[in-house]
């Protein structure tokens, strides 16, 4: 394939279009660049050579005239600054001066070091500079192109009679019917042409890890800092399963991070392990923080391992892997040199869930805060493991997924991984028909990430979720002045020292890890137990907060409930990641521009005027009026916000949301033994007023905040109470807000004698 079609050349000189000899030597060069099928872009001034280049990405080479900077000492820094931008930007891409050969001399050496050469407009003929420009342009998009990807379109354009799966055949199978060939208009020939079989042996395969696969794979771990890495097809659930039915066995013992997605639960299944869990931090408003660092000591999991039912007479030796989440939902990040110093000696494997953060190890803000980094002076380490979802904040298909393993710094040979023995469990979890445009997809993300221009687009994001958060910062407090209200951020009041967070430089919060440090000597991110360095905030994880909750956990006299304030942004285009009681979660991902943060921002003021003036709900929520005309005609918004909200005040919900974590039930059972009872049918599905004293034969998952309440084989008993009245609570809200009800994985919910009740499955006794 000509891949070089697909990248202008940017040519940045006031003699474009000049009727001058250079003016015509451009023009002769730029139609002997057409001739050859290469795009050309012109700009005739430094300003909008920059604006061109950095808004066209695809730029695949750039021809920039050094006369420009003749004119005055401020040109020559322009054009300067402007060589650095750009392969700061993307260090891979051809670069050329346009001059003659008087002024060679005249350039400094920071502009030598960054161009591929000089052309000389007056010397060499146009259709040479052209050749030359195009085998340079060629080469950049050879050296672009990912190895799978690569061959796979180039696969897929060669036009071969196909006699394997899958059955549609490149698409010709949905062109003989007529809702088939809708569906092939739609996705396009090349969607249909690209969905091959595993029988191409060009491809290589995944099982194996051989071929231009296996290939991608490696650079894969390469850019990732891992010493393996796994392309998984069916999402970071199926990268748990593989890390840990690789690493355990029956009846060993995980540390489990109990702020752990849903499919560790399920591998515990698999696997029969027995979990011993670490419980993390939580603040009033139900946002999630680490575990303290003094869980991971050794003292403190051998108490564990003890005071559980399940484990008495173990020892610290039969715990053989443990998981910790990392970010955690909400955004907050673990120093993992401080995790794996204080877990030395107490696993063999270390996992980290890093679902949420891919990105990391492309932008120094997050150095030494990432499973992969290599701290200093690093030995003797349990086998790091990172499961990530590449296709939340990097670029690729739904289920898209990554499994890294280090073990370069594990000292006793034994503990190391086997490629051939951990593939075993790799292959036990992996389709034999695996979606290869998911495939191309991982390829295709880490070489977005290479030669630079990970940090560049990493760094965008952090500096749009920096420029929103100020923003939102000033508008609070400029009508706090007037004793009015607006959101706020969960985030740092004050940079360091005494400096105001609205007044800390961008380039700081951009790039500084320590502007956005949980401090445990700062109140505002309501989390105790916390050591110095010991957990950060992500910038680009943007949790905005409503009114209603006080900073000491009491509820306000008035508030908004976050499900209101959700629920008018989607009207509005507006989805927000996550929503909990009375915050909601926006991520600054890399496909968010300035037009999408102002939106948002313009969302939220729409909130505020129609809230202030307690507009009908008729007017706002139309469909909501529509489907339950007896509940909420007649009603304003502010109305609804002040009746949820007493809803809340009169059961303290702040306070029962941090509660509910603080004590975990107690195991009655492991996982496995509680799911078989489920499948045996040994379960009763009982109402909330009956689980006292019973054991939970499902997990409990109230979203928010998406975190368990309760584990498969854990009692309702009376230490933990607070659980059931936490359920009680938000089933008496479901009943009385209709079309506002929560989502609870592991609920049943029935309605008994016209009244919505929750039940839940115990093990039946």
């Amino acid at each position: 394939m000509d891949w070089y079609k697909d990248f202008p050349v940017l040519i940045i000189s006031d003699h474009l279009g000049g009727s001058n000899s250079l003016g015509r030597a451009l023009d002769q060069i730029k139609t002997e660049l057409e001739k050859l099928d290469v795009k050309v872009l012109g700009a005739n001034t430094l300003e909008d050579g920059r604006i061109t280049y950095f808004s066209r990405p695809d730029v695949g080479c750039v021809l920039l005239d050094w006369d420009l900077c003749e004119k005055t000492e401020k040109s020559r820094q322009k054009i300067e600054r402007l060589s650095q931008e750009a392969k700061e930007r993307n260090f891979k891409i051809p670069l050329y001066l346009l001059t003659s050969r008087l002024n060679v001399e005249q350039i400094p050496l920071t502009v030598d070091s960054l161009v591929h050469g000089y052309i000389w407009l007056s010397e060499d003929t146009p259709d040479f500079i052209a050749g030359r420009i195009m085998e340079a342009v060629e080469h950049y998009a050879d050296h672009l192109m990912p190895p799978f990807f690569k061959t796979l379109v180039e696969y897929a354009e060669k036009f071969k009679y196909a006699w394997h799966t899958p059955g549609h055949t490149g698409g010709t199978a949905f062109l003989k019917s007529p809702v088939g060939r809708v569906l092939f208009n739609f996705y396009g020939e090349n969607t249909l042409r690209s969905d091959l079989s595993i029988s191409v042996p060009e491809l290589g395969s995944l099982m194996e890890h051989s071929g231009v696969l296996g290939e991608a794979e490696r650079n894969s771990a390469q850019a990732f800092g891992a010493d393996q890495t796994y392309y998984v097809t069916n999402g970071t659930s199926t990268a748990n399963k593989i890390i840990l039915c690789g690493r355990v066995t029956p009846g060993d013992l995980v540390l489990v991070d109990r702020n752990c997605h849903k499919s560790m639960m399920h591998s515990l299944i698999m696997t029969r392990a027995v979990p011993v869990y670490l419980n993390p931090t939580r603040n009033y408003q139900g946002i999630i923080g680490p575990i303290p660092a003094d869980e991971f000591s050794k003292a403190s999991i051998n108490k564990r391992i003890k005071d559980n039912p399940l484990t008495k007479g173990r020892k610290l030796a039969d715990v053989k892997h443990a998981v910790v989440t990392n970010s955690t939902y909400d955004g907050v990040l673990y120093h993992t040199g401080q995790v794996k110093d204080g877990l030395k000696g107490c696993t063999a494997g270390l996992h980290f869930d890093e679902a949420w953060y891919a990105y990391a190890c492309f932008h120094p803000i997050y150095d030494e805060r990432y499973a992969t980094f290599d701290h200093n002076g690093e030995t003797d380490t349990p086998v790091l493991f990172a499961s990530q979802s590449t296709h939340k904040l990097l670029a690729a298909f739904s289920q898209a997924s990554m499994v890294h393993v280090k073990d370069r710094h594990v000292s006793d040979p034994k503990q190391k991984v086997d490629p051939a023995r951990f593939n075993e469990a790799f292959m036990m979890h992996t389709s034999t028909s695996p979606q290869y445009s998911i495939i191309g997809s991982l390829d295709v993300a880490t070489r977005m990430m290479q030669d630079g221009r990970g940090k560049v687009l990493i760094g965008d994001c952090i500096s749009e979720a920096v420029a929103f958060r100020k923003k939102l910062y000033s508008v609070e407090k400029e009508l706090a002045k007037k004793k009015d209200w607006f959101f706020t951020c969960w985030q740092p009041s004050k940079g360091k020292g005494k400096k105001d967070f609205g007044d800390t430089a961008d380039h700081d919060l951009e790039n500084q890890a320590k502007y956005w440090e949980l401090d445990p000597a700062q109140g505002w991110h309501g989390f105790d137990g916390l050591s110095k360095g010991y957990a950060m905030l992500d910038p680009i994880k943007v949790t905005i907060v409503a009114p209603g909750i006080n900073p000491d956990g009491s509820m306000a006299e008035t508030g908004i409930p976050a499900a209101l304030v959700a629920s008018f942004l989607e009207t509005d285009g507006v989805v927000p990641e996550k929503t909990n009681i009375y915050s909601f979660l926006m991520l600054f991902s890399m496909g968010v521009t300035r037009g999408k943060s102002g939106s948002l921002l313009a969302a939220l003021f729409e909130f505020k005027r129609s809230y202030d003036a307690n507009l009908p709900l008729e007017q706002v929520f139309p469909n909501l009026t529509r489907d339950y005309p007896e509940r909420y005609l007649g009603m304003g918004l502010k109305d609804l916000a002040d009746e949820m909200h007493q809803h809340y005040r009169a059961r303290n919900m702040a306070k029962i949301v941090k509660k509910v974590y603080d004590t975990l039930p107690e195991p009655a059972l492991t996982p496995a033994q509680a799911y078989d009872a489920v499948v045996r049918d040994q379960v009763d599905l009982l109402p909330l007023s009956e689980l006292k004293g019973r054991v939970a034969a499902v997990m409990v998952v109230p979203y928010p905040p998406g975190i368990p309440i309760v584990m498969p084989g854990e009692r309702f008993d009376a230490a933990s109470s607070v659980i059931i009245d936490y359920l009680s609570m938000m089933e008496e809200f479901d009943g009385a807000f209709p079309g506002f009800e929560s989502e609870n994985h592991g609920v049943e919910v029935r309605r008994v004698d016209g009244q919505l009740r929750y039940h839940v499955y115990a093990v039946r006794e």
